[in-house]
């Protein structure tokens, strides 16, 4: 007790945190399902609305959040605080299952949220709403950067603004450089931000000029991420009454994922435009494949067969030996392409098929093939056990399949009774006619 230690050894032991992942569909509907928002009906829509209103963009399986959903979230939190609430939405949920219950009149409940509740001095939507012309929208929609770098998302979509440079001249026009889709608000760094003024100042970098044209090769920050392109010359006016010739597009190329527009350098900027690149010729069909770059990334195509590329670089040095050994293999994405069980239960006592576990859409699952079973959030897929499945399955089929009532089409009246109904009348009337000339005789 009391001793003094010597130290023999030390050792500095670091750690690193890792962010939380981003959301997926699945996630998403996991996470409201807990905090009681929604209903299992609307998940559907509710993802399907954030997606097509632009406030999260799909980056594969991910829910990358944009800047209009800051702006947006920001305007909420700010003006309607009450009304994003989670026990506010959770607590709304249980009104309408009570009006819908007979429990509540619908008509007492729309007026305290419109006018609010007096006894409870809570305000109502109309109090909230009066002072939407207050509202600065130009700071609701202004994300701070750093470095004297903010975000603007204007009316044709998100821009970067350096505000430093405005608050020392303020008759000087701020520096704009537009912020392209592929950027995720998390990954803009003010450096990245500096970078993309600067290129955006000078109208592109000049690389130098393509040896075998002689055009001026340009690197530029775009909408849609930086990108390299060549300068084509001005054309001549065509004579009097010549025809006017086809405009020619100049040659255009993304940048990779893993390059950047400050190191960018001609023979790479060179390299870009040659793509689409053809590979080689299959032997078997005698069909071209060619090395692509698309929006979702590289991939080769042969036809109307597409198939993925691990990395961009196997654009530019991927042989017709390995093309061939890709498309060799059956696919491996979209439709044709089954997710793996994430477990296998065994058989199921009533139907006696193999019952497994699977990932759908709106999370995981189980099914023996015919009768699907969505799992509670507190059943853990890699954990459940053969008896929860069974059970699950078993509640599933108690409930009886979902069927839409769909309203009863009248059947078409007979054309062909119309038609003996016709015939008839005409030869009575023909009867009508030989009687009466018989009597005039």
């Amino acid at each position: 007790m009391g001793a003094d230690l010597a130290v023999l050894d030390a050792e500095a032991d670091g750690h690193e945190t890792k962010p939380p992942a981003r959301y997926t569909e699945a996630t998403l509907v996991k996470a409201m399902e807990e905090k009681e928002i929604g209903r299992p009906s609307t998940y559907a829509a509710t993802v399907a609305t954030i997606q097509d209103r632009g406030y999260v963009r799909n980056r594969g399986n991910a829910l990358i959040p944009t800047w209009l959903a800051f702006a947006v979230t920001r305007l909420l939190e700010e003006h309607f605080s009450e009304l994003v609430d989670y026990d506010f939405t959770a607590g709304m949920e249980q009104d309408l299952d009570r009006i819908a219950n007979g429990d509540l009149r619908r008509v007492e409940w729309l007026r305290r949220f419109y006018f609010g509740d007096e006894t409870r001095s809570a305000e109502g939507l109309k109090e909230l709403v009066d002072d939407l012309g207050e509202i600065d929208a130009r700071e609701i929609s202004t994300i701070e950067i750093g470095d004297g770098v903010v975000v603007r998302v204007g009316r044709y979509g998100p821009y970067i603004e350096d505000t430093k440079t405005a608050a020392d001249d303020p008759e000087q026009t701020p520096r704009r450089a537009t912020v392209s889709d592929d950027i995720a608000p998390d990954e803009l760094t003010p450096e990245m931000a500096r970078e993309l003024l600067e290129v955006a100042a000078d109208d592109g970098k000049v690389l130098g000029r393509d040896p075998l044209s002689g055009n001026e090769i340009v690197a530029r920050a775009g909408r849609y991420g930086p990108y390299v392109t060549e300068v084509l010359p001005d054309e001549e006016a065509p004579a009097a009454g010549a025809k006017k010739k086809a405009k020619v597009k100049p040659r255009t190329a993304s940048l990779f994922k893993d390059m950047d527009l400050a190191s960018l350098d001609l023979e790479t900027a060179l390299r870009l435009l040659s793509l689409p690149r053809v590979v080689g010729v299959d032997p078997a069909d005698g069909a071209e494949i060619t090395a692509q770059n698309g929006r979702y990334g590289p991939y080769l195509k042969k036809g109307t067969d597409s198939r993925s590329l691990a990395t961009e670089a196997q654009l530019f040095d991927l042989t017709l030996e390995e093309a061939l050994a890709i498309y060799a293999q059956p696919k491996t994405r979209g439709r044709a392409a089954a997710k793996p069980p994430l477990k296998e239960l065994g058989a199921d006592p009533v139907s006696g098929k193999a019952v497994t576990v699977k990932d759908g859409r709106f999370g995981p699952y189980v099914t023996d093939g015919e009768t699907n079973a969505t799992l509670r959030k507190d059943d853990d897929p890699e954990s459940i056990t053969a008896e929860r499945g069974f059970e699950l399955l078993a509640e599933k089929r108690a409930k009886g399949p979902t069927t839409r009532k769909r309203a009863a089409k009248k059947a078409p009246a007979k054309k062909t009774a119309a038609k003996k109904t016709t015939a008839k009348k005409a030869t009575a009337k023909k009867a009508t006619a030989k009687r009466t000339t018989a009597t005039a005789e």
